[in-house]
């Protein structure tokens, strides 16, 4: 499958201004020289340990004042401001500023002027790359968004409920419409409550772009004051998943510098205050520009895809990506077994539009005939119901490419023996890798061992065990290698035309582009 030769527009719509290819914004990989090396070996057995206990203390020194700040606190309601509260408000800020300089962050740089509450009851962080990204929230007390099991970490509970966070809860099916409710129920209480800031790409970066914004914070459709960050040293970009290793580095670095930049107050036209998502791509636009960063319209759930390992792993030119968009914003990624089971039942009937509709129980819109387009292979009007069933296989579980097998196996094998012929395995690895056409010849004669002319998933299970990388080693050529692609629409999806536009993708890090 080909990406569409149609790039990022210029704000003037003429094309003049065309964004550059991205990198991955969801990897970071670090390369030291040796002199670095040398130097982290240096402070681990010297700075480090006294770095370590020295910020320990101060986290036990902070424990007393929040936990005396927050006695007798109702969760609904703010009390009024007492002198004892206001000495351990200040005392928890000197203390938090302390800790950051054990830490390095000798000095914190701050830029523009911080609105307050009544004004700007919300404000809105980003790039959201590092766990230090709450050295901004120390320094006002801001309350944020924190999942409910946090309250409950011995001595850190107790610091974060000081700051009144909105709490979400993986378990309640509802919480995120609370959550929502919550936020829009302060950010309308002119003021009496603290600032609330959160982080609207909802996941951390390498900050080499924005990613797309969540509407949580804009669905209140009140003023916001947008926050950049911006951190010189490349040890704080923590899109490493190790909270020790991000320490480790972290702490031995003499100095951490740290910019915090405070842009105008963003208040929302009528038509933004409707429209959450307009919202906040307006303001990612603003923060994109102090930045001078791309933006891209991938979100941490589109490129699970790209990050995930196995035998299968997506190319750079999948349109995959494209349908994961579609059928998440079409709530179909909770219906895999139903939509399995019933695949199975037509046993490879080309549906029409309506009748995809009604297989799927849903009504025929704009986004459920873009998505029917996506499987429109023959440009008929009709599409196998069996490759969207593997196409959803891949989105909801991308690192269980045996699973998907399995369920393809299942839905197409020979009714007497399970087995697949070539062509079957075809189109069962063109919707796996989101691919218009592939060649599976060669794979499919190494493993068809016995020359029968056709292949059991017992079989293909055996050879993936042998070849975990079959699918680059057999099916895709080298230079797919697999990528975040470019924002860039998809043309007719799974059966996109062929031009070659490879150079609308993102490199992964060390991937060398056409023109190196």
């Amino acid at each position: 499958m080909k990406l569409s030769n149609n790039q990022h527009l210029s704000e003037n719509g003429d094309g003049s201004d065309l964004n550059p290819p991205l990198r991955n914004p969801f990897v970071h990989e670090l390369r030291f020289t040796p002199l670095e090396k040398i130097r982290i070996g240096v402070m681990t057995v010297t700075v480090f340990p006294v770095r370590l206990l020295f910020a320990a203390f101060l986290m036990l020194l902070a424990w007393p004042f929040a936990f005396a700040a927050t006695l007798g606190r109702s969760e609904l309601a703010v009390e009024e401001q007492t002198w004892w509260r206001r000495l351990c408000d200040t005392a928890l800020r000197v203390i938090m500023r302390a800790m950051w300089f054990c830490g390095g962050f000798h000095w914190v740089t701050v830029k523009g002027r911080p609105a307050p509450p009544s004004q700007a009851p919300i404000l809105t962080l980003a790039p959201h790359s590092s766990y230090f990204d709450a050295i901004p929230i120390t320094m006002t007390m801001a309350s944020i968004v924190m999942k409910t099991e946090s309250k409950n970490i011995p001595l850190w509970g107790t610091l974060i409920k000081f700051i009144r966070p909105v709490f979400v809860s993986r378990s309640d099916q509802d919480s995120r419409r609370k959550t929502v409710e919550e936020i829009k129920r302060r950010a309308h209480g002119v003021g009496e409550w603290p600032q609330i800031m959160i982080f609207p790409e909802g996941t951390c970066t390498n900050r080499s772009c924005l990613i797309t914004f969540k509407p949580g914070a804009f669905i209140p459709a009140v003023p916001v004051q947008p926050v950049v960050l911006r951190y010189p040293n490349k040890m704080v970009k923590a899109r490493l998943f190790l909270l020790t290793l991000i320490l480790w580095l972290t702490l031995c670095q003499f100095h951490n510098p740290i910019e915090i930049e405070y842009l105008p107050l963003y208040t929302p036209s009528e038509e933004e205050k409707n429209n959450p998502a307009l919202f906040a791509n307006n303001v990612r636009s603003i923060m994109a520009k102090a930045l001078e960063l791309p933006v891209t319209d991938l979100s941490f759930d589109d490129c699970q895809l790209s990050l995930a390992t196995g035998p299968l792993r997506v190319p750079s030119n999948s349109s995959l990506l494209q349908f994961n968009r579609l059928a998440r914003r079409l709530g179909l990624l909770v219906l895999l077994l139903l939509a399995a089971n019933r695949a199975r039942k037509l046993w490879g009937d080309r549906l029409g539009l309506e009748d995809f509709a009604q297989y799927l129980d849903l009504p025929v819109t704009d986004m459920l005939t873009e998505l029917h387009g996506l499987f429109n292979r023959h440009g008929d009007g009709l599409i196998d119901v069996r490759e969207y069933v593997i196409a959803l296989s891949v989105v909801c579980r991308p690192s269980k490419a045996m699973d998907t097998l399995r369920l393809a196996f299942g839905m197409y094998g020979a009714e007497e023996d399970g087995a697949i012929m070539e062509k079957e395995l075809a189109s069962i690895l063109r919707m796996a890798l989101g691919v218009p056409e592939v060649d599976v010849t060669e794979l499919f004669t190494a493993i068809d061992t016995h020359n029968t002319g056709k292949i059991t998933y017992d079989e293909i299970h055996r050879f993936v065990e042998q070849h975990p990388d079959f699918s680059h080693e057999y099916l895709l050529p080298s230079r797919a290698t697999p990528s975040i692609p470019h924002t860039a629409a998809l043309v007719n999806g799974f059966s996109g035309d062929s031009r070659d536009t490879e150079d609308q993708t993102c490199s992964l890090p060390g991937q060398k582009r056409k023109e190196d």
